[in-house]
């Protein structure tokens, strides 16, 4: 709803063109308003109408309907509602999305019910295979994406099909199809604007509302109902929650120090230039205003009246911080041009090196603020205010979604190639904040940064807490210029004639649909940073289309595709081994089926084939010394435990290296998903997830000395990504403390003990570990070519180890 306030975005830089994609011959969307609720506007809610042009049903069970702001940025993301039941032959089916304030007629009764926002006037709706938002924000990308059943851009869209955007949509008309709904893939020429018509699958509806009254509303009163004086320190009190939650103000008065006008999270902040002398009151705050485009500009002084807000995304329970807010705000600009308040620089002296206060797992949301201890207690004082740093060393490399992270405390555990190091729960790095901007990417594109570059010079704007990463974060006015700091993706020692190499890649949801580009890359990662290992355990091999759940779980041509792309570049001709799992057992992005695979090079290491694998059967250790072997190679470690409940199971396999056995056991421990973040509101956090990395961990340890009981000389190398720590209770309990097999992270340097990036922390999450046979002449490596880049592959750095079995 409301007025689109998108940014405009450069032509060329979105690739406008007239693609088009095959014109469905069944299910199509008919009918496209977004203006329910609006100013003007009869209806109360925003719809789609979906029809089908085919004579027979269509099921739509395994179908969503998505939305994409008109002038996507490249952070904009795709919202998605799924959809139910089916549309019959030559029927139609009701989509009804989020309602507006206005509005008096409720729509036909919805086939399905979602929450989407969309704008009256542009956007993009599409009608998509399977429930997971689209990534694209390109005509041609969009178009290209199998996914997609079929598109329409309105308004002024850039991702359309076509010549151009179905043109007049309003708060007042929707755009709909001919009734034929016909479909040339020209959104311009199939669609023409109306007043809506909304239909369900019933036949109820399908005639225009009635004209709404002609006598205008009596106007709303300057103050809400019983509204007290307030000033913003007021409103934001000395915790991280307001003491006037809730409650209606007036008369809080401030200049605008940025404004964010775009996307669905739109607002303005506000800060009071008369500051009281409490440092733990704020005297700035955020004026959300939702996906109504703010009309103040900054330097403006205003006065408001407004409604005091805590919003907590997920409900108080999810540990999320949240933030102080004025929603339903009554703007009055006073006058415009106003110098701002001179801005907070924050530095190293000026941000405690401890994190966070405890409170023993319960809530620190109504601690006094101890802004002079507590890094996370400063930025909560500072909420909503003007600051501003210097140049800071870049410790998270710049994303899709336009955000990088950097360091105020560039001495705080530097890796050594610039980024901040994880050393322990208690050591979670005060000096992170994350950068984003204000500024249009038309006017100025957000800056790409690597770990160890600089971004040099001033940036300034708000401190805003994001909600959805979760942390503190400037909302940049004034952005500084990147300087590089020179670090390149490395490339692994030689391994000698003797020496069997091994190694582990995630490589991030590998599916045959994924750009061939992904693939090369993956390839050339392989031949030339990791010199074409004999053994590598692949994790995140999704099945052959992908997410698409439709009962598929065999990754042929996944890996087919993979070792094809190796070849090509300059590589070995891999064979590969992997057993595939029972569909939508373990885990991961649904239908994608991953699992850990192994690639080995035929001409230096053989694999013992033992039948008998399978996703449900465990394996077990047989004969003894010399002679101990897997009943199955390859085969699963306890797959049926509670353990591996909706995870991947641990692959293993037996290998021969110049006449001696290697046994490779392959890994992906259940993710961190529902633990509680860093800087929760509980504290210290709750890692709930660890409870079933633990029992994981205990597992295949039990498995790991088996072997080692049966052959006390074993070689034994336990990798992959195990989603947790060195210093975790799960990489521990899978070592036996170290006993029974080593960690080799922890043989490198401190400064280099990392393997993936997150929220600025060089931290680790993929592991190799050898047995005591091996340990003594292992040669360890984690080949630093993703985590730390802007440009990546993967989110992880592979790893690979040189051994002498």
């Amino acid at each position: 709803m409301g007025v689109a306030g998108a940014v405009a975005l450069a032509a060329v830089g979105f690739g406008i063109n007239s693609a088009v994609a095959a014109p469905s011959a069944d299910a199509v969307i008919a009918e496209v308003y977004g203006g329910g609720g609006n100013s003007g506007s009869v209806l109360s809610n925003d719809f789609v109408e979906l029809a089908n042009a085919g004579q027979g049903s269509f099921d739509l069970s395994a179908y969503s309907v998505q939305y994409l702001p008109g002038a996507p940025t490249p952070a904009s993301k795709w919202q998605a509602t799924a959809l139910t039941g089916s549309v019959a032959g030559g029927g139609r089916y009701l989509v009804q999305e989020a309602a507006g304030t206005g509005g008096t007629t409720a729509l036909p009764t919805p086939d399905v019910t979602g929450a989407i926002n969309m704008s009256g006037t542009t956007g993009t709706v599409a009608l998509v295979s399977g429930t997971d938002p689209l990534t694209c924000v390109t005509a041609a990308d969009c178009l290209a994406d199998k996914r997609v059943k079929d598109l329409v851009g309105f308004g002024t869209a850039l991702v359309r099909e076509g010549s151009g955007p179905a043109a007049g949509a309003s708060n007042t008309a929707s755009v709909s199809r001919a009734a034929s709904s016909a479909d040339t893939d020209d959104n311009a020429a199939d669609f023409t604007a109306g007043a809506p018509t909304p239909q369900n699958s019933g036949g109820t509806g399908g005639t225009p509302p009635t004209d709404p009254p002609t006598d205008p509303p009596t106007d709303p009163p300057t103050d809400p109902p019983g509204a007290v004086d307030a000033k913003i320190h007021d409103i934001q009190g000395d915790t991280r929650t307001s003491p006037l939650n809730g409650k209606a103000v007036k008369d809080v008065t401030g200049i605008v120090t940025g404004v964010r006008a775009y996307g669905s999270s739109q607002g303005f902040w506000v800060q009071d230039p008369k500051a009281d002398d409490n440092p733990r009151t704020s005297e700035g705050v955020l004026v959300f205003t939702g996906s109504t485009a703010p009309t103040v500009k900054v330097g403006d002084s205003v006065s408001l009246s407004a409604t005091v807000q805590e919003y907590y995304p997920g409900g108080q329970s999810s540990g999320i911080q949240s933030t102080t807010e004025l929603t339903k705000a009554a703007v009055t600009v006073a006058s415009s041009g106003n110098k701002l308040p001179a801005p907070v620089v924050l530095n190293d002296r000026g941000v405690p090196d401890a994190f966070v206060p405890s409170a023993g797992g319960g809530s620190i949301a109504n601690l006094p603020l101890r802004p002079d201890a507590y890094g996370l207690d400063r930025y909560a004082s500072l909420e909503g205010m003007n600051v501003q740093i210097g140049s800071s060393p870049v410790v998270g490399a710049s994303d899709e979604y336009g955000e990088m992270w950097v360091t105020v405390k560039p001495e705080q555990n530097p890796t050594k190639r610039g980024g901040t190091l994880y050393t322990g729960y208690d050591e979670q790095n005060s000096g992170r904040l994350m950068v984003q901007s204000l500024i249009p990417t038309a006017t100025q594109p957000f800056p790409v940064a690597n770990v160890g570059d600089t971004l040099r010079g001033t940036t300034a704007g708000p401190l805003d807490y994001n909600q959805f990463a979760g942390t503190y974060t400037i909302a940049a006015r004034t952005i500084g210029t990147v300087k590089s700091g020179g670090i390149k993706p490395e490339v692994t020692a030689k391994a000698s004639g003797d020496q069997a190499t091994v190694a582990t890649y995630n490589v991030e949801n590998l599916a045959p649909n994924n750009p061939q580009s992904k693939f090369t890359a993956l390839a050339e990662g392989l031949v030339d940073n990791l010199r074409s290992p004999d053994v590598v355990a692949l994790e995140e091999i999704q099945d052959n289309n992908g997410a698409t759940d439709d009962g598929t779980v065999a990754a042929d041509q996944t890996l087919t595709k993979l070792t094809d792309a190796i070849a090509k570049a300059g590589g070995p001709r891999y064979s590969w081994r992997e057993i595939d799992p029972v569909n939508d057992k373990d885990g991961g992005e649904p239908g994608g089926n991953i699992r850990q695979a192994f690639l080995y090079n035929p001409a230096r290491v053989g694999f013992t084939d033992i039948k008998g694998g399978d996703a449900t059967t465990g394996i077990t250790v047989t004969g003894s010394g010399g002679r101990t072997a897997l009943s199955a190679s390859p085969g699963r470690i306890a797959p049926n435990d509670p353990a591996w409940n909706n995870s991947r199971k641990p692959l293993a396999g037996q290998f021969t290296f110049r006449g001696k056995t290697l046994f490779v056991i392959a890994n992906h421990f259940n993710s961190k998903g529902g633990d509680q973040a860093l800087d929760s509101t509980f504290q210290p956090p709750v890692r709930s997830s660890e409870v079933q990395r633990n029992r994981q961990a205990i597992l295949e340890n039990d498995f790991v000395k088996q072997i080692e009981a049966k052959d006390s000389k074993a070689a034994v190398v336990v990798l992959g990504d195990l989603n947790d720590y060195q210093f975790s209770p799960a990489a521990l309990g899978l070592t036996g403390n170290g006993k029974d097999l080593t960690d080799l992270v922890n043989e490198l340097p401190v400064k280099e003990r990392y393997s993936y990036v997150y929220e600025g922390n060089s931290q680790v999450l993929d592991h190799i570990m050898v047995s005591p046979r091996l340990a003594k002449n292992a040669d360890y490596d984690v080949v630093h070519i993703n985590a730390e880049f802007a440009n990546q592959t993967s989110d992880h750095d592979p790893q690979i180890v040189r051994l002498k079995p």
